[in-house]
């Protein structure tokens, strides 16, 4: 029989487990001084060896650029700096455009504005956070031509500076890369070279799908008669680059496809791909062999309680060996949450998938996730953004209790 202490101790400790991984994380603020922050893009711009933020702000019309200020740091509001504005921005990424050694931010506008912008950065980096030392500037083949969804830097032709991989949305929405000339700062020479007809691209990611030695690209799209989860094949190198790249569906056709990300999640040493549905369903599409034509599609429900189905990430939480899927929603009107994890126990391939908290009931729009370690404790934390309640740039903290 066993001793009413130790029974005791044993609820207890259940309960405490219980708590740290049901209880929402501890939400902390890089930004909320604008309207309508859509999705956070990554890189060190300034050379110290953390990730910097970049994102654009919807309603507000502007784009910021957030400076990491280190773990020590990370809790309260980040150094920031308004680049220029951008109305209707849909994405900003960072890329050093011009090869000058410092980083610009690459805008895709939706709406009526229809057109991408270059921030061009201080190559002094010590004005780096002066919105003055930022200068804006059109691509001109960009203007008027479709609603701007999202950009990826991608070196394609293997000349020049680094290209743009872009995608929009609407009725003359495509996938295609904008060729960087000799001179990137002379915009009006770059030139669009379009790859497949689209609906709505929502992720964009540069993969060698078929083990040949060079980049393919991995796309969602969410609408229209091209939707689903497929690659395009890169047609070869030189000039070859600007051939038909042949189109390979993956999985998610009949349903509504949002973000993505690729990841070897039941560890067999093949990336698999794993779509966020719209319709509160993650779609594990598991690579079957090296060639990227072969795949099986299993269906992962998400958890009760959340909104419709937005972002995806996939790292291991709480350090038991296995990885986990961070999911993010829109619609996710109180008391539901816009942000929860999933683990398993046995098998990535078993329907035992169980939801765990992250955001709770505040916040309804999320957007993009990322998942990395912002304060230094060794486990990843969860950088998201936030456009309804604006609660804007944020990251959850990870409890780091979850395998002590």
């Amino acid at each position: 029989m066993t001793h009413p202490l130790l029974l005791a101790m044993s609820l207890l400790a259940a309960t405490r487990a219980a708590w740290c991984v049901e209880r929402p994380w501890v939400c902390h603020i890089i930004d909320d001084s604008s309207r309508g922050a859509d999705g956070v893009r990554l890189a060190d711009i300034n050379g110290d060896g953390l990730p910097d933020i970049a994102t654009g702000w919807e309603e507000g019309g502007i784009s910021r650029a957030y400076i990491n200020p280190g773990p020590d740091r990370a809790k309260g509001k980040w150094p920031a700096v308004t680049v220029g504005a951008t109305r209707s921005v849909e994405d900003a990424v960072f890329v050093d455009l011009d090869r000058d050694g410092a980083m610009d931010m690459v805008c895709c506008c939706e709406g009526s504005t229809q057109t991408m912008y270059v921030h061009w950065g201080p190559a002094d980096q010590s004005r780096r956070t002066s919105p003055d030392a930022w200068r804006r500037e059109a691509i001109p083949p960009t203007q008027g031509f479709m609603q701007w969804m999202f950009a990826c830097p991608m070196q394609i032709d293997g000349d020049n500076g680094v290209d743009l991989v872009v995608g929009g949305k609407g009725q003359n929405a495509w996938i295609g890369w904008l060729q960087s000339p000799a001179d990137p700062r002379d915009l009006s020479a770059w030139k669009w070279r379009p790859m497949s007809r689209a609906g709505w691209v929502m992720s964009i990611i540069p993969s060698d799908m078929d083990a040949d030695g060079d980049v393919d690209i991995v796309l969602t799209d969410r609408r229209r008669e091209r939707r689903g989860c497929r690659w395009l094949e890169n047609p070869g190198v030189g000039t070859a680059q600007r051939k038909r790249w042949p189109s390979h569906f993956i999985g998610g056709q009949d349903v509504e496809v949002m973000f993505m990300t690729i990841s070897d999640l039941d560890q067999d040493g093949l990336q698999d791909v794993l779509v966020a549905a719209k319709e509160a369903q993650v779609l594990y599409l598991r690579r079957l062999d090296k060639s990227g034509t072969r795949w099986v599609e299993l269906r992962i429900p998400f958890p009760e309680g959340m909104g419709s189905a937005k972002g995806i990430a996939v790292a291991d939480l709480d350090s038991d060996g296995h990885l986990d899927i961070v999911l993010s929603c829109e619609n996710a009107d109180p008391p539901k949450s816009g942000i929860k994890w999933l683990s398993y126990e046995d098998s990535p391939l078993e329907a035992n998938w169980r939801g765990h908290e992250i955001s709770g009931p505040a916040g309804i729009k999320f957007d993009l996730l990322e998942l990395l370690d912002l304060d230094g404790d060794g486990d990843p934390d969860v950088l998201a953004c936030e456009e309804a309640q604006n609660l804007g740039v944020i990251w959850y903290e990870n409890p780091h209790v979850l395998r002590n």
